[in-house]
């Protein structure tokens, strides 16, 4: 599936500009992403929000399930045991690739000018979700969509910081343009997660630097990697365990 820039662009003036114009910012809370990318993936209305047995998903065409969840996948594990069985699913995740944050004075009301946030998202930050339906990932009816967005993350200047800036609330997530997406449709997919320079054997350290990411999570991505038959454990180099590409 390519991404429809002019489709998204419409998605996010459904919800956001009418949402917020009605009712002004926060009002939505951690929704407005979920909406967003809900109208995005399906325009008809009548397919959103479909009971299934005594579960509910975001979006159900008859055959195909599409569930959007921005974190906590373990709380899809009840739904996962239903849907599966009937329907191919699919989980679209958002990742902020590009970040702007605005600041939101909580006592006067006033609100910052928004400004880039030097943290970038990747494909990666997945796999401490994943390991949370880690027995699910084989089954073949189970699809992942990691959808990578621009946004404004609006955040109530509230934490214990002396520019109240750390340990604040999030107010939003505002989607303003979609980069790209990555789709994993089967085990095979998972070598996407593979950086292409680790051509050898490789410890979970080469991993991070690779991927550039910390070594907790590159730990976690291994195990996941190793579960879905992609990479496999080969050795050891001292007490750090060697892989390679299966």
């Amino acid at each position: 599936m390519s991404i429809d820039k002019q489709q998204f662009a419409k998605a996010c003036e459904r919800v956001i500009n009418v949402e917020r114009e009605r009712n002004g910012i926060g009002t939505l809370g951690e929704k407005t992403l979920h909406m967003v990318l809900k109208c995005y993936y399906e325009q008809d209305d009548s397919k959103h929000e479909v009971k299934i047995g005594r579960h509910v998903a975001d979006i159900c065409d008859g055959a195909q399930i599409t569930e959007i969840q921005t974190r906590s996948f373990d709380k899809m594990r009840k739904k996962l045991d239903v849907f599966l069985d009937e329907y191919t699913v699919t989980i679209v995740y958002p990742v902020p690739a590009t970040k702007w944050l605005v600041w939101i004075d909580e006592e006067n009301g006033e609100v910052t000018q928004k400004r880039k946030s030097p943290k970038r998202g990747g494909i990666y930050e997945i796999f401490q979700e994943l390991y949370r339906i880690k027995p699910f990932l084989t089954h073949p009816n189970l699809h992942l969509r990691i959808t990578l967005l621009e946004v404004e993350e609006y955040r109530y200047l509230n934490g214990w910081s002396k520019d109240k800036k750390k340990g604040s609330s999030r107010c939003d997530r505002i989607p303003v343009d979609i980069v790209d997406e990555v789709d994993i449709n089967s085990a095979a997919d998972y070598i996407k997660f593979v950086p292409n320079v680790l051509t050898e054997r490789f410890t979970s350290a080469d991993y991070h630097k690779a991927a550039k990411i910390n070594r907790g999570r590159a730990q976690t991505a291994l195990n996941i990697l190793t579960h879905m038959g992609v990479v496999a454990r080969v050795g050891k180099k001292g007490n750090a365990y060697l892989y390679e590409k299966i």
